[in-house]
């Protein structure tokens, strides 16, 4: 089948925004004498806001709710973004340019606050039919869900989609959704050599993400 649409990860692909998120979230269980298990870090990497606020809430210890916890967090976040949102480079003009010959969607793991607002700063709030964050759905990655809904309100099946991820459990995200799957692996995070596995195409950085790649998928 011939590729359709294309759905795009933020964290990692958009924004260079996953050492922001640890080091605000290593911040954060710090001030309370608490500190991240071994695998906190990777176990985040994909989680929709209500699992890693829980996840820090129950399992690292922060003596705060869950709903307190990401209220934090969140507020933070958008602090940072407000004043340097870290874009990588190159990534708004390939959004820019596969936006030319394929619908695109978005798939993120981010809080809608603050999708809206990478957005809004990068200028790309015109770019995408669908925007979707894993608090919209009933699971976040790996499980395929955001990734099947985004496709469902494209209308399009799964089988005619690209996805474009970093990490791990992203990538299994949008494999188990059944999408073509699309690597630029994190140099800071690479993904786990069982998820990368799952890519039909790897590429070195979004800028280098061609039109006649995605072409090519299927």
């Amino acid at each position: 089948m011939t590729i359709q649409a294309v759905v795009f990860d933020l964290d990692g692909v958009i924004i260079d925004s996953e050492e922001v998120w640890e080091e605000v979230r290593r911040g954060y269980v710090a001030e309370f004498g608490k500190q991240f298990l071994p695998d906190s870090q990777d176990r985040m990497m994909g989680m929709s806001t209500g699992e890693w606020s829980r996840h820090l809430a129950d399992e690292v210890g922060v003596p705060r709710s869950p709903e307190q916890v990401a209220a934090d967090v969140l507020g933070r976040m958008a602090e940072r973004y407000r004043s340097d949102l870290p874009l990588i480079p190159g990534s708004v003009e390939a959004v820019r340019r596969i936006g030319e010959r394929f619908t695109l969607a978005l798939a993120s793991s981010s809080a809608r606050i603050l999708i809206d607002q990478v957005l809004a700063t990068a200028g790309l709030t015109d770019a995408f039919q669908v925007t979707l964050s894993t608090e919209e759905v009933p699971r976040g990655k790996p499980y395929p869900d955001v990734y099947l809904t985004a496709a469902e309100k494209l209308g399009l099946s799964p089988a005619v989609c690209a996805a474009v991820e970093d990490s791990s459990n992203g990538l299994r995200s949008a494999g188990r959704a059944g999408m073509a799957v699309i690597a630029v692996p994190h140099g800071v995070y690479p993904p786990a050599p069982d998820a990368l596995e799952m890519a039909s195409l790897v590429v070195s950085n979004i800028g280098a993400l061609s039109v006649e790649e995605i072409d090519r998928l299927r």
